[in-house]
């Protein structure tokens, strides 16, 4: 199997008001964005040239939303890329751009 091109564990997921994981993980890997509850069974995925990331308008910066199939998805991670080494989500940021060059929208 290739190694994913955007790894991130520890993300909290939600839809509106509900939160679906608290410790998930956001995968791309193959063309495609998966969103994984903290067990690895899959809550949604999509090609990622289907998927649109963003950053909600009003709110902290280590929130990004991700449009799947329709349905819109709130992701928290890190406000920051964690220290080499160190365990935990990488910046929202950080998504957001590696959503775009896996969908080949810029660099």
């Amino acid at each position: 199997m290739a190694e994913p091109e955007f790894k991130a564990t520890g993300v909290r997921i939600g839809k509106r008001l509900r939160s679906l994981t608290r410790a998930g993980q956001v995968r791309i890997s193959g063309g495609r964005l998966e969103l994984l509850t903290s067990y690895g069974s899959e809550i949604d995925s999509a090609p990622v040239q289907a998927v649109r990331a963003s950053r909600p308008w009003f709110g902290p910066e280590d929130r990004a939303t991700a449009d799947l199939n329709g349905k819109r998805y709130l992701l928290t991670l890190g406000e920051s890329d964690p220290a080499p080494g160190q365990p935990g989500p990488p910046a929202a940021r950080r998504f957001i751009e590696a959503v775009r060059r896996a969908a080949g929208r810029g660099d």
